[in-house]
């Protein structure tokens, strides 16, 4: 087994064998006092859970089912909202980047870089987000194998960072539907990158409503639970008040109010996993 790395954030590690972390946010940005409203919610229960905790949320989501989509508010407008998250509420931020031109902008503000699932296999996409230095977050595709991320993980340490973290978000089964295989965490923890669970992508749907995505979010808890008792870095997931209203990713998101209660359960298997490895 390979050496298990850990990546810097703010004044805590993320790794295989840290504490357990979490990203958790909206799918997207849906103004600026809904995200700033959100955001201090998650910062309050990161404090009252004590967890290390990242806010995730997208100034654009370019790969939605349907044109007619929310897509959010864009590069400018949304870096600016994510920039006040950080400064006014000292939470670590992360968002999608979806081109090699945005890399730079979203570098300035961003305190871990995403990439989307689609474009895990984009070689000179890869190589421009690793290349910038940033704590990088890399969805892995639903139409690979996890063995096939080593290949990506290597295209991206490449550029010689090796702040890397491989994210699983399950794989398509049929159409419409994905399933999480949990070997599959397993696998790339072996390359020693910190592995991320995405708990609330992997109950989508994929146009599963026609000219939207659909989702069970009844299942996130359960996967989420699972997930962590093979001992990942952190779980990812997508959280709103009233996820039944949301723009973006509502039917696999999970309710805010219920992110608490999650979050305390996980934490102690996370604890009682690690403390027995």
């Amino acid at each position: 087994m390979n050496t298990q790395r850990t990546v810097r954030i703010r004044d805590y590690d993320i790794g295989n064998t840290q504490s357990l972390a979490v990203f958790a946010g909206p799918c997207v940005i849906e103004g600026e006092a809904f995200t700033m409203r959100v955001a201090e919610r998650i910062a309050q229960i990161a404090t009252d859970v004590a967890m290390p905790v990242v806010f995730k949320s997208s100034f654009d989501k370019a790969n939605r089912t349907s044109g007619n989509g929310f897509r959010g508010p864009g590069l400018e407008e949304g870096l600016r909202i994510l920039q006040r998250v950080r400064d006014e509420l000292g939470l670590p931020v992360m968002t999608d980047v979806h081109e090699a031109s945005q890399v730079a902008a979203v570098a300035e503000v961003a305190d871990i870089l995403q990439t989307p699932a689609f474009l895990c296999r984009q070689t000179d996409f890869i190589h421009a987000v690793a290349a910038s230095g940033k704590p990088v977050n890399i969805k892995k595709g639903q139409f690979l194998a996890p063995w096939d991320m080593q290949h990506v993980l290597e295209k991206a340490q490449a550029t010689g960072n090796n702040n890397i973290m491989l994210c699983e978000r399950g794989v398509s089964f049929g159409y419409n539907n994905l399933v999480s295989d949990m070997r599959s965490l397993l696998v790339m923890r072996t390359f020693g990158a910190p592995v991320v669970y995405d708990a609330t992508h992997s109950v989508q749907q994929p146009g599963g409503l026609g000219g939207a995505t659909g989702g069970n979010r009844e299942f996130v808890p359960g996967l989420a639970r699972a997930a962590v008792a093979t001992g990942v870095a952190a779980v990812f997931m997508e959280v709103h008040p009233e996820p039944d209203h949301a723009k973006s990713d509502g039917p696999n998101s999970l309710r805010l109010d219920d992110l608490p209660a999650l979050l305390r359960q996980l934490k102690q298997i996370d604890q009682f996993i690690k403390s027995v490895a």
